[in-house]
């Protein structure tokens, strides 16, 4: 079993600038070489503007390169409780705001011709119990009376015929508009329509200080100094941003399986309509299949960091949950297991804005590979000086409580849901 990243390990990577081109000035610097930097440089250098990308590690090899490839519509909360929270007009934008970002992620795979896989599959998110599924039954009445009419609710039949004959679960909610992709390819392919374009990307060149110098910031960096314009903060807790951004972020765990690929006649009884699926328990699991005849299926398994011993113990939890769905996989081999962070926000919506002047795009919230791109592409437009609109701009961002002992309180957290999802 590999522990790396399925969606890295088979793709050939693409290569950033050598550092013997780097600049010191810029109209625009990207920190972070994940999907939200890397769409944002391709959008600005589109519009003629000079652009650099410094990514601390190498392309999309963070949250980017490390999730389940799922690009879904639909909010993280339930629809319900969006608008008890913020009003129906706000909800439904947000809503609508997660269904503009799937739209993009497809329109720059079709402009650019990019082969990473991408099929608008539909999600299906799925009720372990009666309860559960009586919840997702008044949220699908306010979803499609207000804002998404190509949503359905499934009975316990129609599950399980989706579901390869499971009886697990008591029914579900079927979005149409969710897809997927293979997130590597789609990566590295973002990362070299940006470079095509006139962006410049440096790997293994981390930010080390940002400061203004009268009408532009000067970004230090391993590789130099660069004065630019603007600055856009594209990056997450897989590195340090400002305290500012740390104190509002919660690095959550999430980890994932890939199984060995499997025979045509198990592939395609399992997962027949090849759906983006989710469940409905706290510690909630997520797969999907891959083109070439792989389980996808990743979850909260550990409620701490990524490493070997966690992904190892990762592993073989999330194995005991996918044989709970699919007994017949009992034997079939894992190829990969991996881990990453989730950046959390406290009321899980994708935040955006300025920050002393700075632009930054963070807190993703799990929604992160429909939302980035689509973020990153509205951000590269509103500095290239379009007039755009972003739900989330500058929205109130709330700090998390006592965050330097928050970390330390997610073993408690997870054993509290872990309760919830068993007796409850």
């Amino acid at each position: 079993m590999k522990l790396v990243p399925y969606w890295l390990d088979s793709i050939s990577p693409v290569s950033g600038n050598a550092l013997s081109e780097f600049p010191t000035r810029a109209d625009v610097v990207v920190v972070g070489g994940g999907f939200t930097g890397l769409s944002a440089a391709r959008t600005l250098a589109k519009a003629g503007k000079t652009v650099v990308v410094l990514e601390a590690d190498q392309i999309a090899c963070h949250a980017s390169g490390r999730n389940g490839g799922h690009v879904n519509n639909g909010t993280a909360g339930n629809f319900r409780t969006m608008v008890e929270k913020y009003g129906l007009e706000q909800a439904v934008a947000l809503y609508r705001f997660f269904d503009d970002a799937v739209d993009t992620v497809e329109q720059i795979v079709t402009t650019e011709n990019i082969d990473c896989d991408f099929r608008r599959c539909g999600k299906l998110k799925v009720a372990w119990t009666e309860k559960h599924l009586a919840g997702l039954r008044a949220d699908q009445d306010a979803v499609k009376q207000h804002v998404d009419p190509e949503t359905d609710l499934l009975d316990r039949n129609a599950v399980a015929a989706e579901i390869g004959g499971s009886t697990t679960f008591e029914g579900g909610m079927l979005y149409r508009k969710s897809a997927q992709m293979h997130v590597g390819k789609f990566g590295s392919a973002l990362a070299a329509n940006a470079m095509s374009a006139g962006a410049k990307i440096f790997e293994n060149t981390p930010m080390t200080a940002l400061r203004r110098a009268g009408n532009v910031f000067e970004v230090s960096s391993s590789a130099g100094v660069i004065q630019a314009q603007n600055v856009l903060l594209a990056t997450g807790t897989s590195r340090k941003a400002p305290n500012w951004f740390r104190r509002r972020i919660m690095p959550v765990g999430s980890f994932i399986v890939a199984t060995a690929p499997m025979s045509e006649d198990l592939f395609s009884r399992i997962l027949p309509g090849r759906r983006n699926v989710v469940t409905t328990r706290n510690i909630h699991n997520y797969f999907r299949t891959t083109a070439d005849r792989r389980l996808i299926f990743g979850g909260r398994a550990n409620f701490s960091q990524s490493s070997e011993k966690s992904d190892i113990q990762s592993g073989q939890i999330l194995h005991a949950a996918l044989t709970e769905i699919y007994p017949e996989l009992d034997s079939t081999e894992i190829d990969y297991c991996w881990g990453g962070n989730v950046d959390m926000s406290v009321d899980r919506l994708p935040h955006a804005g300025e920050w002393n002047g700075v632009t930054y795009a963070m807190g993703l919230s799990g929604h992160g590979v429909q939302m980035s791109v689509h973020l990153g592409h509205l951000l590269g437009q509103k500095l290239s000086g379009e007039q755009v609109d972003i739900p989330v701009w500058n929205r109130p961002w709330q700090p998390i409580p006592a965050y330097g002992l928050a970390t330390h309180f997610m073993p408690v957290v997870g054993a509290y849901y872990r309760a919830k999802d068993k007796y409850l």
